[in-house]
C-alpha cells in the first residue's frame, strides 16, 4: 500500500499489474484490491493519476441512451451509470442530474429524433420525451433562434471527473495496491508471467491488464496482437466563467454524427459552462495543444446554440485526446494463454462505464486462471467537494469552528481554503505538481488563473511537499 514516484521497484512479483492510471485503470485497481489475497501494482508513466484523457473530458455521467444497442459498451455504460451514481453518493463526488436536450436545427435532424428515442428505449432508457419548439424554449430561454424541437433525456448528469479517479486510486492504495508513478513501460516479455521493463527498472507480474489509453495499441502489439489501432482524436474545449452558468439549464447536445456526439454546451459541477469538443483525428499522441482554427470553429457553433454565451468571459481553454479505434465498440479482450487482458478503445464514455469495466475485467481475469480469493470491501472514503451545488468548506460554520484553516481563503476566485490545500497535500495520493493540486482543490482554476493567488498556492505546495 504505497505510492512511489522514484527509486527502485519491488522485486517480489505481483499477482496483477495494471498499466495506465486513468479513470479505468484506477477503477480496475480498486476492484482487484477488494481481494486482500492479491498483490496489485498500478503502473503509470506520468507523475499523477488521471493525466491523460481522464483529466480532459466533458465530465458527463451518461445514461447510454445513444450507444449502439447490443454492444459491450452499451451494456457497460448502462451498468456503470447506476454503479457510479451510487458510488458518487457514497463518497461525496458531486453529481448534478441536469438532463440533456438533443436539439434539432433542421428538418433532417428533427426527423432523426424519434429514431434516437427508439434507440434509447432499446438501451433501457425509458424516460426520454420529444419536445416541440415552445416547450424547448420554455426550458432553455437563452437558446439561439431557429430550433425545431428536441429529445429530452432527463437522466444525463454532470460529475467531477477528477475526484472520481482520485477516489478509486485512494481506495485501491488504502486496500493494499501499490501505485508506481513516473514508471513508463518500455518493454514486456514473458518470464513466469510478465516481465515489465520500465523507466524505473523491472517489475514482474503473473497477470497483466493493459489500460494504457492512447498507448494501449502499442502495448497490445508488444504482446503479439493487432486487434486495433488507436488514432488520437483531439477535443478542444472552451471553459466559460461562472457568470455564464445561469444561461444554460441542461446539457445541450447536437444530433450525433459518425465522428461523435459533436459540439455541446454543458454546465459543469464546478459552476462553469463548457463549449466543445472538436473532433480532430491526428497522428501525434501528445498533441494536446489548442489551435486558433479549432477555437474559432467552436465559437461559431456556440453562437448558434447559445448566442449570449459568446459575450461571457473565457476562463480557460484545454484539449484532450480520445482513443478512437475505428470500431463501434470497446476493445476489451482476454488472452488467457498469456494471462493478459486488453482494455482498449475506451472513449468518452469510459468515465461513466469505469466501475462496470472494472468488474468485467476482473471476471475475465478470473476466467483466465486468476484466483481472486475472498472479498473485503474497501475502507469508505469521503472526497473533497469541488461542486458548486453542495456546501464547500468555506460555507460550513461547523467545519470552520473545528478548524479555522477551512475559513482562510487562499484562492478567492474558486473559494479554496488553506485547510483544503493542506488536506490534499497530506492525502493518500498527494499531488506532485501545481496542476495536480488544482485538480484536487480547484486552486488557480478560476477566472484569474492564479494571477492573484499563484504565489501563495505555490508557497503552500512547496512547503507541503518539502522532505
Amino acid at each position: 500500500m504505497t505510492v512511489t514516484a522514484a527509486g527502485p521497484l519491488p522485486t517480489t512479483p505481483y499477482d496483477v499489474a495494471i498499466v495506465g492510471a486513468g479513470v479505468v485503470g484506477c477503477a480496475i485497481a480498486r476492484e482487484l484490491a477488494r481481494r486482500p489475497r492479491l498483490r496489485i501494482a498500478l503502473v503509470e508513466a506520468q507523475d499523477d493519476i488521471g493525466q491523460g484523457t481522464s483529466k480532459a473530458n466533458t465530465a458527463i455521467l451518461h445514461t447510454g441512451f445513444d450507444a449502439t444497442p447490443g454492444t459491450l459498451e452499451a451494456r457497460l455504460v448502462r451498468e456503470g451509470y447506476t454503479r457510479l451514481a451510487a458510488y458518487a453518493a457514497e463518497t461525496g463526488i458531486p453529481v448534478e442530474r441536469v438532463g440533456a436536450l438533443l436539439v434539432a436545427w433542421d428538418g433532417e435532424q428533427l426527423a432523426a429524433l424519434p429514431r434516437l428515442a427508439e434507440k434509447a428505449e432499446r438501451n433501457a432508457c425509458h424516460d426520454t420525451a420529444l419536445l416541440g419548439p415552445a416547450e424547448l424554449y420554455a426550458r432553455e430561454p437563452h437558446l439561439g433562434p431557429g430550433a425545431l424541437g428536441a429529445l429530452h433525456v432527463p437522466g444525463e448528469s454532470i460529475i467531477c471527473p477528477w475526484t472520481t479517479t482520485l477516489a478509486y486510486a485512494t481506495q485501491a492504495v488504502r486496500a493494499g495496491a501499490d501505485l508506481h508513478l513516473n514508471t513508463a513501460v518500455r518493454e514486456v516479455s514473458p518470464s513466469d508471467g510478465h516481465l515489465l521493463t520500465t523507466s524505473r527498472g523491472t517489475l514482474r507480474a503473473r497477470h497483466l491488464v493493459n489500460a494504457a489509453g492512447l498507448h494501449a495499441d502499442t502495448l497490445d502489439r508488444a504482446l503479439g496482437h493487432e486487434d486495433f489501432t488507436v488514432t488520437p482524436r483531439r477535443g478542444q474545449l472552451l471553459v466559460y466563467d461562472k457568470l455564464a452558468r445561469p444561461l444554460v439549464r441542461h446539457i445541450l447536445l447536437p444530433v450525433p454524427t459518425a465522428l461523435g456526439k459533436g459540439v455541446l454546451v454543458a454546465p459543469t459541477v464546478h459552476g462553469n459552462v463548457l463549449l466543445g469538443p472538436t473532433a480532430e483525428d491526428l497522428r501525434d499522441k501528445r498533441a494536446t495543444g489548442s489551435t486558433a482554427d479549432g477555437l474559432a470553429a467552436l465559437r461559431d457553433k456556440g453562437r448558434r446554440v447559445l448566442p449570449a454565451l459568446l459575450q461571457e468571459e473565457v476562463t480557460a481553454v484545454y484539449a484532450g485526446l480520445r482513443a478512437a479505434t475505428g470500431h463501434e465498440d470497446y476493445r476489451i479482450t482476454a488472452h488467457p494463454g498469456q494471462a493478459y487482458v486488453t482494455v482498449g478503445g475506451i472513449r468518452s464514455t469510459g468515465l461513466t462505464a469505469s466501475l462496470a469495466i472494472a468488474a468485467h475485467v476482473t471476471g475475465l481475469l478470473a476466467d483466465g486462471g486468476l484466483d481472486l480469493g475472498p472479498v473485503r470491501e474497501p475502507e469508505p472514503v469521503t472526497m473533497p467537494n469541488l461542486g458548486e451545488a453542495f456546501p464547500r468548506p468555506y460555507q460550513r460554520p461547523d467545519l470552520i469552528a473545528a478548524d479555522p484553516e477551512y475559513g482562510t481563503l487562499v484562492c478567492h476566485c474558486e473559494r479554496v481554503s488553506r485547510g483544503e490545500i493542506r488536506d490534499a497535500l497530506a492525502s493518500t495520493v498527494p499531488p506532485r505538481s501545481l496542476e495536480g493540486l488544482r485538480r484536487r482543490t480547484r486552486a488557480r482554476a478560476g477566472r484569474c488563473q492564479g494571477f492573484y493567488c499563484g504565489a501563495a498556492v505555490r508557497e503552500l505546495f512547496e512547503r507541503g511537499t518539502r522532505p
